[in-house]
């Protein structure tokens, strides 16, 4: 057993023999390669990623003493790429679990089997580095590591997401040398990494070795101020040094020329001032970087200079001087494969698709990220608000008291030092406007030391964290805070906070709008709320990404795993499945309705008839000249003219009147819309020429004039209609019916003997439950909603003539156990051309919550594959979550209309819907038309197919095409995590009429 002190479980010692933390850099020989940023290129670095002996010990206990000795012989070991997690490699448990935490909560203390990490490799010094100080830099290891060299021990470290960085000029020679990492699984530190993830364990981040010149810059903060006018910038270089270096700064504009250039000696510490007038300001929609090259020896040190000025006026948030609205998500380091190792390019994917769906803020949840992605935020344009690595809301669940840990005094120290790690660190980046001191860890001394820290060491940013929220029941002491901050509050909520005289601080939702599975659906309805009051900051969707790992399934099938699938205890299932985009980043609908919806420009109508649109603009900083209004009208989806035009001169945050040029028919028997779509002019960092900013969409000013109906030979030919065994049977030109009596519904629908249905027609009220319905699905289930089936009371005929027959049925809709959830009447009518309409008034049990849906079920034969409507597209919507489509004519397949959520779920509805046709591919099947728009939904499962399984592959497909024409669909809203789905979103009415007319057809003709 290895003899090692047990720090892991020693609130005393956080490290030994670490360096101080230190601005993030690396030094280069010259600008030109330190502007690049490719770290490779620079002499006095090289990395230790790539292949290292390991050994995985399911407990601390069984290391061996000798592991790390010189002699040591290790070449039976695993081979494992560095960085990686252990989990992801095979070793040790795939764990998910939020808030529980995975052991015993007996703070500071672990379990006694603590599994361990055995990492070993050779690495060689060049003789060019022999006069050199050496380093070596960690920049993630989960959760704490004993590092040794050459059989040396040099230190210990712990806090898994910042770098450690340790002096191994001692221990290392010229030519090959041995280093050895004893990385363990749990240690005090544990406690406040419970953040909602898979628990990830190993060096995870890169590992690289820094030579520099004996007395060095080893500090930098780059402390930017400007003029109240902006027009003089000011950056104040602050160094500190191992001993006497001699500096020269230069500061040069984006294009590389030199600005100004000072010299100075630096003796321990040392500090220049450069002076810029007219800077160019940095900010999310204008990324402009200065760059700053500190020459000192033969090392230089580039670093991003973003001239920005962050601060709260009257309670309003403000960048530059201009009210600015935050439109975030929430990151999550997340790989589908490599977990929480993430390749640059990986991020660049990220950062891309946040650009081309308007968003500007990024919340790193819930820990620093990686260096080089504050470094890739900085030039793409995204505002970071860097958190923490602190989170232990599991001592709630544990001992249900959410500041345990924040009002004890022996964690102070342990607080405190999360936040000096971060700052230090990230501190020169402009692209990080607020300091957050975690997240979910309750609220009281140890929260306000950090704050304390935080301030007195950079003034320049505001300060946030949420868990002082007075439902949490910490101090009501907020002072050191400098904003509220809100989860998961209701849009009547922050209205009430913003409308409140006494609310003098600026509200931040650092997360809202939980995007788990379909949804969210109420993001419209916050963002009213937030461009109306200027004390509202704006919020971070919460999350980007679904965090399934890639596995496969007993059979061999790839799918996304989540809690539970690898037998992990405690584990919160599927919960992190709640992201805009899936794992492999494909977007959602969701991520279509958020970029809807936080678009940089509003389009409203003025008067359409003349073609004038009031367009405001919702940038901050930039005019509209970098884009190109395009315009269409449709006419019942047909093209009926198009255009496009520039719009200039529209200044930030003001409004400008637009004339298009269109005329319009007075009268038409189709209704006329107008789409209007902004494209940007010029290729970006992040998007080709013509990308799609925002598309608005208008039904124009036309009278309607109803169109003479066509009258067909075969309207008006008889019926033959004969009854047996409660079979009623029409039969009329091209058509026959089969009507069941004692069903209540039709049980065949046929033209030219082509069958278009494949069971009788039913009622259905049962929707497979999003995510968002998991809390109010105990309730529909429990009152029988997910098992109601039809009671047929009485089916007649009320009238008969040559060439029309009606069909009276009463019925209800009810599950064992409970009465009726409703009762309805049914008309059915058959006309000679073959016509079914249907008119149905239905009266819902008063006490009932609101129903999930309610409409007809129709079950087509095999081969109905191709879908025609005219309704909300091209991706689906629901009366909450339909700002991102446009309403149009669209040819689909069932399949195509089908959206993959990781776990199954109701998905592919299509609400505002004036007709839909479902046929095979000859346009053999059935058109249903209704007097208002409906919603549909057109799938090879049926929501009992969706309710039943936990994950794709389970799902089986169908032949048959299952669809259903909707009265209504309740919303999705965000209630997995977030408020009640609002009441305008229910299908709450207890009695309502709906109509539909359904017609076998064969649509080629």
């Amino acid at each position: 057993m290895i003899q090692i002190p047990k720090y892991w479980e020693d609130l005393s010692v956080l490290e030994k023999n670490r360096e101080a933390p230190r601005a993030y850099y690396i030094p280069y020989e010259d600008a030109k390669s330190s502007r690049k940023q490719k770290r490779g290129a620079s002499p006095y670095y090289r990395t230790l990623n790539g292949n290292w002996k390991f050994k995985y010990k399911e407990s601390v206990r069984q290391v061996d003493d000798a592991f790390y000795r010189i002699d040591a012989d290790v070449s039976d070991w695993d081979d494992l790429i560095v960085p990686s997690c252990w989990q992801v490699n095979g070793y040790d448990q795939l764990h998910y679990t939020n808030v529980n935490y995975p052991f015993p909560c007996d703070p500071p203390f672990v379990p006694n089997d603590n599994p361990a990490g055995l990492y070993v490799r050779e690495f060689n010094i060049s003789g060019a580095w022999e006069d050199k100080s050496k380093y070596i830099v960690f920049e993630g290891v989960n959760s704490c590591f004993y590092l040794w060299v050459n059989g040396i021990w040099v230190g210990y470290s712990q806090g898994s997401r910042v770098p450690a960085e340790f002096d191994i000029s001692p221990y290392v020679h010229t030519g090959s040398n041995k280093i050895a990492v004893m990385v363990l699984k749990w240690c005090d530190g544990s406690y406040i990494e419970d953040q909602d993830l898979w628990r990830f364990s190993g060096i995870f981040r890169d590992v690289y070795l820094l030579a520099r010149s004996p007395e060095h810059i080893v500090d930098v903060f780059n402390r930017v101020e400007l003029d109240p006018d902006f027009g003089t910038g000011t950056v104040t270089c602050e160094l500190t040094a191992t001993g006497q270096a001699d500096a020269r700064i230069e500061l040069t504009d984006a294009d590389g020329v030199l600005l100004h250039a000072e010299s100075v000696t630096v003796v321990g510490e040392g500090s220049v001032a450069l002076q810029i007038d007219q800077p160019n300001l940095w900010s999310a929609e204008t990324p402009y970087l200065y760059h700053l090259y500190i020459t000192a020896a033969d090392e230089v040190l580039h670093f991003e200079v973003g001239f920005r000025k962050v601060e709260i006026v009257d309670g309003v948030f403000m960048i530059n001087g201009t009210a600015v609205k935050l439109k975030g998500v929430n990151r999550h380091d997340s790989h589908p494969v490599l977990g929480q190792t993430v390749p640059i390019n990986h991020m660049i994917k990220d950062l891309k698709l946040m650009k081309l769906h308007n968003i500007n803020t990024i919340r790193a949840s819930h820990y620093p990220n990686d260096p080089r992605f504050l470094e890739l935020c900085n030039q793409f344009g995204f505002y970071v608000i860097d958190e923490a690595d602190l989170e232990c809301h599991g001592v709630f669940h544990a001992i249900g008291n959410f500041n345990m840990l924040t009002r004890l005094p022996e964690w102070e120290h342990v607080f405190v030092e999360r936040a000096v790690r971060m700052v230090e660190r990230d501190k020169n980046h402009p692209s990080v406007i607020i300091w957050s001191m975690g997240n979910e860890s309750g609220y009281d001394v140890n929260h306000m030391a950090m704050a304390r820290w935080t301030k007195s060491r950079d003034a320049s940013r505001p300060v946030h964290y949420e868990g002082s929220d007075p439902r949490h029941l910490g101090s009501p002491d907020t002072e050191v805070l400098d904003m509220e901050s809100r989860m998961y509050s209701s849009p009547a909520y922050i209205e009430a906070y913003a409308k409140d005289e006494n609310s003098t601080k600026p509200m931040f939702m650092c997360e809202y709008s939980h995007a788990m599975g379909n949804g969210p659906g109420d993001l419209k309805d916050y963002w009213d709320v937030i461009y109306k009051y200027p004390k509202l900051m704006g919020g971070c969707v919460w999350e980007w990404s679904d965090h399934g790992i890639l596995t496969k399934n007993a059979q061999g099938k790839p799918y996304y795993a989540y809690g539970g699938d690898f037998g992990d205890q405690p584990n919160d299932g599927n919960f992190c499945i709640d992201g805009l985009v899936s794992p492999d980043r494909v977007p959602h609908p969701g991520l279509l309705e958020l970029k809807k919806v936080i678009a940089p420009i509003r389009v409203e109508a003025d008067d359409l008839a003349a073609g004038s649109l009031r367009i405001t603009n919702l940038y901050d900083f930039v005019d509209l000249g970098h884009l190109t209004l395009h315009w269409t009208i449709e006419k019942e989806g047909e093209l009926y003219s198009q255009g496009q035009t520039l719009v200039s001169g529209v200044e930030p945050h003001t409004l400008q009147l637009v004339k298009l040029d269109y005329d319009l028919p007075e009268f038409s028997e189709q209704a006329f819309y107008l789409t209007v779509t902004f494209r940007l002019r010029e290729k970006t960092l992040w998007s080709e020429v013509g990308h799609e900013v925002i598309s608005e969409q208008f039904r124009l000013p036309v009278k309607i004039r109803k169109a003479a109906e066509a009258k067909s030979a075969i309207d008006g030919q008889p019926l033959r209609i004969t009854e047996e065994n409660d079979l009623l049977t029409i039969d009329g030109f091209d058509f026959l019916h089969v009507f069941d009596l004692y069903k209540g519904s039709f049980t065949s629908i046929t033209r030219h003997g082509v069958e278009m249905i494949g069971k009788p027609l039913g009622f259905n009220i049962w929707r497979a439950p999003t995510d968002n319905d998991r809390k109010v699905k105990r309730q529909w289930m429990e009152e029988g909603y997910d098992r109601a089936l039809p009671h047929i009371y009485e089916a007649v005929v009320t009238e008969r003539e040559e060439n029309s027959i009606q069909i009276r049925v009463a019925y209800s809709l009810g599950g064992y156990i409970k009465p009726p959830l409703l009762h309805g009447v049914a008309y059915w009518r058959v006309t000679g051309n073959g016509e079914i309409t249907l008119k149905t008034e239905v009266t819902v049990r008063e006490d009932l919550l609101f129903l999930p849906r309610f409409g007809l079920q129709v079950a087509m034969p095999a081969g109905t594959e191709e879908v025609e409507y005219f309704g909300n597209g091209p991706h689906e919507s629901y009366i909450d979550k339909s700002q991102s489509t446009l309403k149009g004519k669209y040819l689909t397949t069932v399949d195509e209309l089908f959206t993959p959520y990781i776990m199954p779920q109701e998905n592919g509805s299509h609400d505002n819907t004036d007709w839909v046709i479902a046929t095979n591919e000859q346009g053999m099947g059935l058109k249903f038309t209704s007097n208002r728009p409906f919603s549909f939904n057109a799938s090879h499962y049926t929501p009992e197919d969706l309710t039943l399984a936990q994950h794709d592959y389970e799902l089986v497909r169908r032949d048959e095409t299952i669809l259903h024409l909707d009265y209504k669909m309740s919303g999705v809203g965000s209630n997995s995590c977030g408020p009640e789905l609002l009441d305008a979103y229910r299908l709450d009415e207890k009695q309502f009429t709906f109509e539909l007319n359904i017609m076998p057809i064969f649509k080629e003709d």
